[in-house]
This record gives structure tokens, sequence and C-alpha cells, in this order.
């Protein structure tokens, strides 16, 4: 981030980034001594920041005290891990410290929100192992930033965005590529962080890559935590993880596919028990394994939020399953224009709309789940039409709605929209995940008079990492059988600017006070451990409009 007094961004993370690249190799040292000692690696899943704030940051990481505490093993003694922040790379100019005990009540991980730090400011942590066998080992050592003083005028921000990451359906290049980058603030997941699936559950046409574990679909506590253990092994996912703080929020598949306020598409009852149990079970392992800060209280704690960045934007991040009412089909007689459906439920409604209408920040993002741009689906050729149509979640033959975004919620969308048109907000962009595909669209309040009444907001939606999308799903080449429903839906609904079905990667965006822009990073192949990136396209949003439009060249690194 680059603040107009100070050390420029491209300062601070060219340096970090080299920073980071050096610790990786000298603090691993350490650890691969006591590893040669003991055979195991105390610090097996890395480390990890996050929801960075203007004077505080979390900082998560994982201990394996005994080889067989592995996650989700509820066996391992109690430890002591201490904990340390400073403005050097060799940890020497200590600004924080501390000692915290892990246990298998909480699968041994490691969570602080540290305090009393000063804004925009870049930090280096590491934890230490304090008793036992381990003692001693430390971690390999983060880099992290805390965010600009709400005051403070900014030149600009970035920020890498990703969404859908399917440990079974490739590797994650996205995260190797985000790692190697010099120009981020902060990486922002929009959900799908995990996938609950059994084995096979959701393969695309290369089948499973790399097993999950365990091999049987997610229920019970213990399965949640190892599924987040597995995927904070891979090495790209934490290389990401150390250079920058993360953002995150969940969708579904961090409980289950489709789910809504009192159970989900897959969820059944009379063999995995109450949709109550397995949700709270998925909750616990998230808020233990994520670098979160959650909001509300103890009592009525919530994972949406939202985060400030000086004067130039305010982060809102939504979670549109915990209150949302069960997904209807209209063609079964659902009604989805029905004002008694939600899905943010009513006082996140009122957190968000107030939210934006009273932000005195230039940009309003909203860090979307899913997306909430109307999509009319035109008849299509039959593969093509079954893949999307399976893809969105809703039947075949051409209908005007997806029931799981906000197009199967209208009553939610029109209040929001509404209240945005009214009170004559500027600037807000929706930055979406969860369809597998690349996004551009103005949104309008009504897509009928589109033409007539122009947008009220614009909506960036980012391709998955790796998760399974058209060509994946109909096993046809890249770019070929995807190419007619890509066409049709711009066709059919004029306010979509830009739409690519098939490919895989991440976004970079940009703000700065004159506009963002989404740039979208494809990768060559996601089955490739080692695959090369390439710039497929970029949208950006100029000051005070709201349409998207696209540009030639990328953001500069």
């Amino acid at each position: 981030m680059t603040v107009k007094k100070g050390v420029s961004r491209r300062g601070f993370i060219r340096s970090s980034s080299i920073a980071v690249a050096a610790v990786g190799v000298a603090s691993a040292a350490p650890v691969l001594a006591h590893a040669e000692e003991r055979s195991f690696v105390p610090f097996q899943h890395g480390v990890a920041s996050g929801d960075p704030l203007p004077d505080a940051v979390i900082l998560w990481t994982r201990v394996t005290p005994t080889p067989d505490a592995v996650p989700g093993s509820g066996i391992g003694p109690a430890t002591e891990v201490r904990w340390r922040v400073a403005t050097d790379l060799e940890l020497t100019e200590i600004v924080r410290s501390g000692t915290v005990s892990t246990s298998p009540d909480s699968d041994h991980t490691v969570k602080v929100d540290v305090d009393g730090l000063s804004p925009a400011t870049t930090y280096y942590y590491s934890f230490e192992v304090q008793g036992g066998d381990a003692a001693g080992t430390q971690s390999v050592v983060g880099t992290t930033r805390t965010a600009p003083a709400n005051d403070a005028e900014l030149d600009g921000l970035r920020f890498g965005v990703v969404s859908c990451s399917n440990w079974e359906s490739g590797f994650f290049g996205a995260y190797r590529h985000l790692a190697t980058r010099t120009d981020l603030d902060a990486i922002i997941h929009l959900g799908d962080y995990i996938y609950e699936y059994e084995t096979g559950g959701f393969a695309g046409k290369n089948g499973v890559v790399r097993q999950h574990d365990p091999v049987h679909e997610i229920v019970s506590l213990q399965d949640y935590r190892i599924r987040h253990g597995q995927y904070k092994s891979d090495p790209d996912l934490k290389a990401a993880h150390r250079g920058v703080p993360w953002i995150c929020t969940w969708d579904d598949h961090e409980s289950a596919n489709d789910a809504y306020d009192g159970g989900a598409q897959t969820h059944q009852p009379e063999t995995e028990g109450p949709w109550s149990v397995r949700k709270a079970n998925s909750v616990q392992a998230y808020f233990e394994w994520m670098p979160v800060r959650a909001a509300g209280t103890p009592q009525n704690r919530h994972i949406y939020r939202r985060l400030r960045f000086g004067k130039l934007l305010e982060l809102s991040m939504l979670d549109l399953r915990t209150y949302r009412s069960q997904q209807v089909m209209p063609f079964q007689g659902g009604d989805v224009d029905s004002p008694n459906r939600t899905i943010t439920g009513a006082d996140q409604m009122e957190w968000l709309t107030e939210g934006l209408v009273s932000s005195p920040t230039q940009w309003k993002i909203v860090g979307n789940p899913v997306m909430i741009s109307p999509v009319l689906l035109p008849p299509l050729e039959s593969e093509a039409s079954a893949a999307l149509t399976g893809l969105l979640g809703i039947p075949t033959g051409g209908l005007p709605y997806n029931a799981d975004p906000w197009d199967g919620y209208t009553a939610d969308r029109k209040r929001l929209l509404g209240a945005i048109a009214e009170k004559n907000v500027r600037n807000t962009v929706f930055i979406t995940g969860d369809i597998h595909s690349s996004w551009a669209c103005d949104v309008p309040v009504d897509a009928a008079r589109y033409f007539q009444t122009g947008a009220v907001a614009t909506e960036l939606v980012v391709t998955s990492v790796s998760s399974a999308n058209i060509d994946d799903l109909t096993k046809t080449d890249p770019h070929t059988l995807s190419r007619v429903a890509e066409t049709a839906l711009t066709t059919l609904n004029r306010h979509i600017k830009y739409v690519d079905l098939d490919s895989h990667g991440f976004g970079v965006f940009d703000v700065t006070p004159s506009g963002v822009q989404m740039d979208h990073w494809y990768l060559d192949a996601k089955e490739d451990p080692l695959s090369g990136v390439y710039w497929g396209a970029g949208f950006a949003v100029s000051d005070g409009l709201a349409r998207v439009d696209p540009v030639a060249l990328p953001v500069r690194a």
C-alpha cells in the first residue's frame, strides 16, 4: 500500500519479498535440524496473518508437538508457544511478544490478535515451541503489514483475489504465482477455501489429481480438522500465506454444498446427524485454522465484518450461507421473488446497507461470495446447457434465474441496490467468487431497464483456483464448446460485458483514487504443479461511474 507520506508500497514489498525468500531458507534450517533428530517437523502447516487493522493483525500457526499429534487426532500434550513481532527480518527489534498455550482442544492451532502496532507498518513474526521434545524449534518467519490509519490519504492498494480451491481438482498454481508477486498488500479469499466432498465427489475431465484426506465426505469436527490440515500442507498455499495478510470469508464448501440456514443440498440428517452439529463442527474448525477475526460477541460470533484502509476504501466481507433461506426452484413452484426470503438475514442486510450508505471512504468494496448480477440463462446446445446449469445449480432449459446466488433472492437484492440508488452511493464494487469462471458486469437495479436507467454498481468475478468449470464438466477442450455459452450469455444479458467459463487462476485487484481494475490471470494447466500463468483480460471502473470497461494491459507490478 502506498501512503503519500512514508515508504512507498513498491519499495516496502520489494524488500519484503526478498526478505521473505531469504527467511524461508534461513528459518527452515533449525526446523530441519530438529526434524533429523525427531523425524518430524513441529511447524508443518506454515504461518499466516490476516485481517489487518491500523493497530492490530491476526497471527496464526499450528504446532505438532509430537509425531502422533496430527490434525484431528485429538491427542498430544498441551504446548506453550512463544510468538514474536519485530520490525526487522532478524527479529531483533521486537515490538510485541507473548506466550500462548495450545492443546487438542483447539487442534493445536495458535491464533493471536496482536494489538498495539503502528499503522501502515511492515512487521515480521515467528513462533517458537517452549517445552517438550520440540522445545526451541522455531517456525519460518512470516511478513505482514497493518492497515493505514483511517485518515490516511493513499495513492493505491493492490490485492490478490481468489476463490474455490479444490485439492482434488488440481494444484494450487494460483497461490504459487501470487506468492511470487512483489506488489500485493493482501490476499482476499472469497470462499470455498476447502472442499468437503469425498474423493471423486467433484472431479472434472482429468479425474482426481490428488486425493482428499479423509477420503469420505467430511462431517465430524475431526473430519474438518483433518481436511483443513491437508490444505495447509500445500507448499504453494503456505508460501502465499507467509508473505502477506489474508482477508477471508466462507461460502458453502467449508461446510457442505449449497448450504443454507437449516441444512445443505448434500447433507443427509438420517445418516449424517443434525445439520446444526455439522455446521458447528465446520465453523469451529474454520476459526481454528484460518487467520480471521470473528466479529460480534462471544455469544453471537459471526464472520461478516468490515475492514477500512485509510480514506480510500472499506471492504465489507459477507456471509451468504449462514442466514439464507433454503434455495427454491422456480419450475417446482418456488417463489424467488418472495419478500420473506433472504440471502443475508435481516441483521447482516441492515449492517451492509447502513455501512455502504454511511461509508466515509471513496470506494465501497463488497467481498461477495456469490454473484449478485442478474443472469438470464438462454437455451443452449445440450452439453453446454447441462454443464452450465449443473455448475450453477439449476435445471436445464434456459431459466431466467439461478436459485443459489442473489438471483434466487431478488427481494434482498432489490433492497440493497435500491438503497444504493436512493442514497446515491457512488463507487460500490462487488468482488465475487463461487462460480468457477470470470465475469465483468454492470449491476442494474432492474435488468430489463438497463439501457434506460443504467447501473448503480459494478461486479468483478474471479474464477476458481482449481475447481472444475465448464470444459472440465463437459470434458471438452478449453474455449471450444463454452464459447457458445459465453456468447449467448453476453448477448442476452447486455449488462454482462465479459465471461470466461473455462480458465482457472486468480485476480489482481488494484484500487486507486481514479479507479479500480481487476486483472484476470489464468493458469496454463491447473493439473501441472509448475504451470505458467498469463494475463487473460482486465476490466476497470472509473471513479464515479458504475460501468466496467475493458483495458489493454494489466496493472504493473
